[in-house]
């Protein structure tokens, strides 16, 4: 094989090497950032106050009922808190809110007609509860968790009903099912009105809309009851679903109560159903884990890239001699040294001033031409230089005997047009035939050969 054939098959080697290298790096690449920086979990992270804020739908429970009532249906509410942990273990957690809403209901009724009741009241309510989420039978990492509370509150309420038209005419509900301008028993021309829900009128201002319960105060004091359901959705961030009854100190929030001397409503106090979605975030808390920047990377790469197995200084991945014993001297590309160039490093050379060209054995000792020609004998193996200086002897000794003609087909195999197909005129042949650079047979590549060593 030609110098120019083991540079090609060199360039080939090395594209597979680095095709392997790209394929097996490129399937886990490494990003250096990340090589230098270090997570460390916190062992006893600060919790500080989470904030969330809540929309949903009020209900009222009282002496003025709607028709129709569901948890789903109500009139719009919202509510902020501010919550922190008040136990080690974070299975309770206090709760600061404001909620703000209003209420409403429309009792409709034929057989009775004054027990056609509405109102419209604007609430409010600033207090604390707290929570438990069951953390002693659910672990922590469960990303849905139940939960329960109760607390206290100071409600306000301002109720007000829709009494009269867009033209001050008082509704009178008659018992077909109408609103009139009359009573039923009042004579005269009684007209239909149409409500136009404009909650003009303040039930407390007026003995006729009172039934009774003068001035009384739009402010008491609550407990609210909570249970739902919490899902985590990142480590700072929670959605939470639940319903909450607030049951109020005072029976006044629909303006019918059982102190009524006109209207007399039902013993027992309001209340109201707060049915809710809430959004907690956590903004303020240390974080569970710490990035820490590293000035230098612990990285762990395959062997076969840095490691020197026989330590002459040469990574394995660019020694041509591995192996070489611990403390020879070595060249640049990992193998040991050999001063007169006869193929023994010196380190096991016992002739290490051989002149050129001379034939050595194992030992770098010189040999004659005797002692070669019995190496070859015995079947040992030669180098390629070694053959080539033989074959040059050979030729040297027989130059005296008679040449043969060389046949005129094979004529153009002698390049130096010296009527003498040499050594290496026939190994360029032999080249050319495996890079299909001639146009020969196997069988005359062996007429070849035969012709060489019958010259």
């Amino acid at each position: 094989m030609n110098s120019g054939r083991k540079v090609s098959f060199r360039i080939l080697l090395l594209v597979l090497a680095l095709g392997c290298f790209s394929t097996l790096h490129g399937q886990d690449e490494v990003n250096y950032e990340e090589l230098l920086q270090r997570v460390d979990t916190i062992e006893n992270p600060v919790y500080k106050p989470m904030i969330s804020f809540g929309y949903g739908i009020l209900n009222f429970f009282g002496d003025v009922t709607s028709s129709y009532r569901s948890p789903v249906i109500g009139n719009p509410a919202f509510r902020a808190n501010i919550t922190t942990f008040i136990d080690n273990n974070h299975f309770f957690a206090l709760n600061f809110f404001f909620l703000a809403g209003t209420l409403g209901a429309e009792q409709n009724s034929l057989e009775f007609p004054d027990q056609n009741l509405n109102f419209f009241a604007n609430v409010y309510g600033i207090g604390a509860t707290a929570r438990y989420d069951f953390g002693h039978f659910i672990p922590e990492d469960m990303w849905l968790r139940p939960y329960v509370s109760a607390g206290i509150e100071q409600l306000g309420f301002s109720t007000k009903g829709d009494l009269y038209d867009a033209n001050q005419e008082r509704y009178y509900y008659w018992p077909d099912g109408t609103i009139r301008n009359l009573p039923v028993n009042v004579p005269g021309a009684a007209y239909e009105l149409t409500r136009d829900y404009n909650y003009e009128t303040d039930l407390r201002l007026f003995e006729s809309t009172n039934y009774g319960l003068g001035d009384y105060n739009q402010r008491t004091v609550g407990i609210p009851v909570e249970i739902g359901f919490t899902m985590k959705i990142s480590q700072r961030v929670n959605v939470s679903v639940g319903t909450e009854y607030h049951i109020s100190f005072t029976d006044y929030i629909d303006n019918v109560a059982s102190e009524g001397t006109y209207i007399t409503g039902k013993k027992g106090n309001d209340g109201f159903l707060f049915t809710h979605a809430t959004l907690q975030f956590d903004l303020f808390s240390d974080p569970k884990t710490r990035t820490v920047d590293l000035l230098y990377a612990d990285y762990e790469m395959d062997a076969i890239f840095y490691d020197d197995e026989d330590g002459d200084f040469v990574l394995d991945i660019a020694d041509r001699c591995p192996g070489t014993p611990f403390g020879v001297v070595t060249d640049t590309l990992g193998c040991p040294l050999d001063g007169d160039a006869d193929g023994v490093p010196d380190y096991l050379d016992k002739e290490p001033d051989t002149p050129a060209g001379v034939w050595v054995d194992d030992d770098g000792v010189s040999l004659d031409e005797d002692a070669f020609l019995e190496s070859l004998q015995r079947g040992e193996a030669l180098r390629r230089d070694d053959l080539e200086a033989y074959m040059l002897l050979m030729q040297h000794n027989f130059v005296e005997r008679e040449v043969k003609d060389i046949p005129e087909k094979y004529a153009p195999l002698d390049i130096d047009e010296d009527g003498y197909i040499s050594f290496d005129e026939l190994l360029h042949v032999i080249d050319d035939y495996f890079d299909f650079k001639v146009n020969l047979s196997l069988e005359e590549l062996r007429e070849v050969n035969e012709f060489f060593f019958s010259q």
